[in-house]
């Protein structure tokens, strides 16, 4: 059975007790969801429960800290992937087993929502923004006319494509290295396929959206009861 501190993208040095249960309790939240109880992930990181509350006061205090360990890690694996797509990251750190836990917390994290989600998901958006970028200046990705928009798009679709497949996915232990693996199997041909051709044949559709849009500026919101 693989170590818990393996797969967090921790140093091989970093052997403290607080680390092994940080990093058990990234392992245990990215394959069972964080209803995993502090007793669990005491036991996986071989120590007491009672160690656990030490460190880390409470289980929210632990859910912090896992936080914070893997916000820094996909801040500093992002640094190796500023030539690839807006869903290279994903895949990068799918490819390295070492990660494997890192990207199971985070699938998790961002299906269970919360404030973690939206920080992860707006730090992929950066992200994009800055592959698209890169890509329009070197010449090998056309400008968009709105390149903010491109971007969230492509975090949304690829993210959500991933978490779909997780959902789907059969048997109750989902790797997600495997598995990220398995949906870029699946997907790539045919997305880099329509990125590279494209699938409509004439630009009608989009000066029509275009049209409408810069015609019909958007109705204020209403509240229950205003109609």
């Amino acid at each position: 059975m693989r170590s818990a501190a393996t797969g967090t993208g921790s140093p091989p040095s970093d052997t403290t007790a607080r680390a092994r249960i940080r990093d058990a309790a990234i392992a245990r939240y990215g394959r069972d969801g964080f209803g995993a109880s502090l007793r669990t992930v005491a036991a996986d990181a071989g120590v007491s429960a009672g160690l656990v509350i030490h460190h880390f006061g409470t289980k929210a205090g632990l859910r912090v800290a896992c936080d914070e360990h893997v916000t820094r890690v996909v801040r500093e694996a992002k640094t190796q992937t500023l030539t690839g797509g807006p869903g290279n990251l994903l895949a990068q750190l799918a490819t390295m087993d070492e990660y494997g836990d890192v990207l199971g917390y985070v699938l998790a994290g961002v299906a269970a929502g919360g404030d973690t989600a939206r920080r992860f998901f707006e730090q992929v958006v950066d992200d994009a923004v800055e592959y698209l970028r890169l890509g329009v200046a070197t010449g090998t990705i056309r400008p968009s006319r709105d390149e903010a928009a491109r971007a969230r798009y492509l975090a949304l679709t690829s993210l959500g494509a991933v978490l779909l497949h997780r959902s789907l996915s059969e048997g109750a232990r989902y790797d997600p290295a495997t598995g990220v693996r398995e949906y870029l199997d699946v997907v790539g041909a045919p997305a880099l396929e329509l990125f590279t051709q494209g699938m409509l044949t004439d630009s009608s559709l989009l000066d029509a959206y275009v049209a409408h849009t810069e015609a019909s500026p958007a109705e204020p919101a209403h509240t229950q009861g205003e109609r």
